[in-house]
């Protein structure tokens, strides 16, 4: 292939990308995620996490619906919100104010912490598997890791109450407390995304909603897709470099990117290299499965 014609095909590609709306696809999946998630909260039980899954797939009228129609959702939401993120770092424009930028960034690991609780809500292998690993990555962090755990997950005391109050009201409150004004300024409608729409409800009715129960003799539990990469980093380095300091290089690169434009490229180049290794970290992770 000839490079003019490869720049080309790039430049469309990054016109696609920019072209995109995935704020408001991000926002629509969101809204169905927050439904759905209110129905499933009126039959879950986070004393017994496991059982309430269960018995949400087999007795609840329409609850597997329900419970795939909130998987697929939250799914999405991420998927396009790392797709809105990507835009806005392709537009050569300002960004916001620096306190304008931090709050809205922010909306990016609080989404990521929404999608993690709503894992290890589950009470299944990978949920149990996950939760032991977050217990042990906020243990590790210095002096204030035990205050930390116990604000957050505390799973081995107070089982996965506090996670579910954080799931169901905390991070949700943090979430709409960073995207509030981003939110007033670019409202989203559903006229406008119904082919997401409908591909949502079509994969909700069609496709099966993960659950694993124990399996003995299992030597590695997988946990979460976005999660695999910190997992395998977890077999190579100290807890609190592989769970702390690697997840937070991009969440600080994207805090602190420079005003202009033009002064991006270094964090550019960093947030690419960090997305390549952590995918590469992903996929040896997958196949230990």
């Amino acid at each position: 292939m000839s490079t003019p014609r490869f720049s080309r095909l790039i430049n469309r590609a990054k016109q696609l990308l920019i072209d995109n709306r995935w704020g408001g696809q991000a926002l629509i999946s969101l809204y169905i995620s927050l439904i759905s998630g209110i129905i499933i909260a009126l039959q879950y039980d986070p004393h017994s996490p496991y059982y309430s899954t269960a018995t949400l797939e087999l007795i609840v009228p329409y609850g597997r619906f329900w419970r795939a129609l909130h998987y697929y959702s939250s799914q999405a939401f991420f998927l396009l919100l790392l797709g809105h993120v990507a835009a806005i770092l392709c537009k050569k424009q300002e960004i916001l104010s620096r306190a304008s930028w931090i709050r809205l960034c922010a909306s990016f690991p609080i989404a990521a912490l929404l999608l993690f609780t709503g894992y290890v809500l589950r009470g299944d292998a990978t949920g149990e598997a996950a939760g032991l690993i977050a217990e042990n990555i906020c243990l590790s962090v210095p002096i204030a890791g035990p205050w930390l755990n116990d604000l957050l997950f505390d799973i081995t005391e107070s089982g996965l109450r506090k996670v579910y109050l954080h799931h169901l009201i905390g991070f949700v409150a943090l979430g709409a407390y960073s995207l509030w004004p981003h939110l007033r300024r670019y409202p989203a409608f559903w006229h406008n995304h119904s082919v997401l729409i409908v591909c949502v409800l079509a994969a909700s009715v069609f496709l099966t909603t993960p659950m694993e129960p124990e399996r003995f003799g299992l030597l590695h539990i997988a946990g979460p897709w976005f999660f695999l990469g910190l997992q395998e980093l977890l077999r190579y380095l100290a807890t609190f470099i592989a769970g702390v300091v690697a997840p937070c290089i991009p969440v600080a690169l994207l805090f602190f990117l420079p005003q202009q434009s033009e002064n991006r490229k270094g964090a550019y180049a960093l947030l690419i290299l960090w997305f390549i290794a952590y995918t590469v970290l992903t996929w040896i992770s997958y196949q230990r499965i």
